[in-house]
C-alpha cells in the first residue's frame, strides 16, 4: 500500500492506494488502526492514483468538483458497503438524515448502524459521510470532527452558490 500526504483547507488527510484502487482517505490526525506502519510513502509521486486523487480534492476544495471518479476496494460488511455506496447518491451540497440514509439502503429501522457505518468510512470526502445530518437538523456527529462537517458542508452550500467557505476550523 502507498500514502500520501495531502493538506486540506480543513486538515490533513492520509491517501492510500494498492495497486490500483484508492483503499484510505482518513484524517490524518484522527487515529486509525488500518495504517500499518508498512506502508510505503509515495514521497517520489510515482503512484498516478494518488496524483489523480489529490487532483480531484484539490478541484473540491476550490469548488470545481462535485463528485469524485476514482477506483475505490471497500473493505467492509456487506451492510457498511452497501452504506457506503448510498453516500455516493447524496448530491453534492444536500443533505439526508441518518434515518432516511437508512431506508435508502433497503434497511429502514437501521438509522443507528448507518450511522455506525458511516462512522467507520473509509474513503472521507470521496464518500461523503459528511451529508449526513440527525432528523432533527443538528449536525450529527463525524469522524474528522463536527467542526469540518460544518465546514465541509458550509463549502457545498456556498459553491452551489459561486461562493468561497468561509468557515474557519478552530
Amino acid at each position: 500500500m502507498r500514502f500520501r500526504h495531502y493538506v486540506s483547507p480543513v486538515g490533513p488527510l492520509l491517501i492510500a492506494a494498492d495497486n490500483d484502487v484508492l483503499a484510505y482517505c482518513l484524517w490524518e490526525d484522527v487515529p486509525d488502526t488500518a495504517w500499518p506502519a508498512h506502508w510505503t510513502e509515495d514521497r517520489d509521486r510515482q503512484c498516478r492514483l494518488l496524483s489523480e486523487t489529490c487532483r480531484q480534492l484539490d478541484e473540491y476544495f476550490s469548488g470545481e468538483r462535485e463528485t469524485f471518479r476514482l477506483p475505490v476496494r471497500l473493505a467492509g460488511t456487506v451492510f457498511q458497503r452497501r452504506v457506503w455506496d448510498t453516500l455516493t447518491r447524496i448530491p453534492y451540497g444536500r443533505t439526508v438524515t441518518y434515518k432516511e440514509l437508512a431506508r435508502q439502503t433497503g434497511y429502514a429501522k437501521a438509522a443507528r448502524a448507518a450511522g455506525n457505518a458511516n462512522r467507520r468510512n473509509p474513503l472521507m470526502i470521496i464518500l461523503p459521510c459528511h451529508r449526513v445530518v440527525g432528523s432533527n437538523g443538528e449536525t450529527g456527529g463525524y469522524a474528522g470532527g463536527t467542526d469540518r462537517k460544518r465546514w465541509l458542508l458550509e463549502h457545498e452550500r456556498c459553491s452551489r452558490r459561486g461562493r468561497t467557505a468561509t468557515a474557519e476550523i478552530p
